[in-house]
């Protein structure tokens, strides 16, 4: 890993970012690569978003963005293209600046969180998926899930005008697939949960943690803690899960790539 007057940075913008693993891992995986690159952190506040794009836009050795919570909807609009997956889900995860200076976003969270949920044994193809949240990373998880098979997809989100937008737009290109959820985990193969539950010890559970059977596979997003309320509460019912950490090893290598496709 080097710092020098060539080092291009990739810095990741979210508020919180205390949580985020990006900083460490992806730089690794550059250096890896033989990249002089760097992923920093910046905790920017959502009001302070689009200065600070705008000075990012500006700085010549700042190459891109990885975007994290909760700006990943509204970064989708300082993009001069996007990718017909990101405009889908209305959201990015990450940008990459082209050698003409303009901002490609795409939105591979989606990706990174089925990837990871297949490495660990949980399958997608012909299975009923309860998705709690549908924000920037849940509706990509969304979109994903019903591109790989999924049978059907019930989503719970207590944003409710966001819950429903994000059903009528994935029910036009997957009808009869997707519908309304709730809490409780009654009748599904999957749970996965995409929202930042479960970061603060005062949270509650997503879903009704009391009717999970050991048959049923449960997935979190969050990384901190490391094993989530909601994996450990399942991993002593005996279900088969997934971690926050097995979402982003997944993703990491993709958003390198995606990083990297046209510096």
């Amino acid at each position: 890993m080097q710092l020098n007057g060539e080092t291009q940075l990739f810095p990741i913008i979210g508020d919180p970012i205390a949580q985020v693993r990006s900083p460490q891992f992806l730089s690794e995986i550059l250096a890896r690569r033989g990249v002089n690159a760097l992923v920093p952190p910046l905790q920017v506040k959502p009001a302070d978003l689009d200065a600070t794009v705008a000075v990012l836009r500006s700085i010549q050795n700042v190459r891109g963005m990885v975007v994290t919570i909760p700006h990943k909807v509204s970064c989708l609009t300082h993009c001069d293209q996007v990718s017909e997956r990101a405009a889908f889900v209305g959201s990015v995860n990450i940008i990459r600046k082209t050698t003409a200076g303009q901002w490609v976003g795409d939105n591979v969270d989606g990706i990174g969180y089925l990837d990871g949920m297949a490495k660990q044994g949980g399958a997608i193809q012909g299975k009923r998926l309860l998705l709690i949240g549908v924000g920037g990373a849940g509706s990509a998880v969304a979109f994903e899930a019903l591109r790989r098979g999924a049978s059907y997809l019930a989503i719970h989100d207590l944003n409710i005008e966001r819950r429903d937008a994000i059903i009528q737009s994935l029910a036009t290109k997957f009808p009869n697939q997707v519908g309304i959820g709730s809490s409780d985990p009654n009748g599904f193969d999957l749970i996965a949960n995409v929202t930042p539950m479960g970061m603060r010890p005062s949270d509650p559970y997503p879903v009704e943690v009391s009717q999970l059977k050991s048959s049923q596979f449960v997935a979190d997003a969050i990384t901190r803690p490391e094993v989530s309320p909601l994996v450990a509460y399942a991993r002593n019912l005996g279900c088969k899960t997934m971690l926050g950490a097995d979402m982003f090893n997944a993703e990491a290598e993709i958003l390198v790539d995606f990083m990297l496709a046209e510096v």
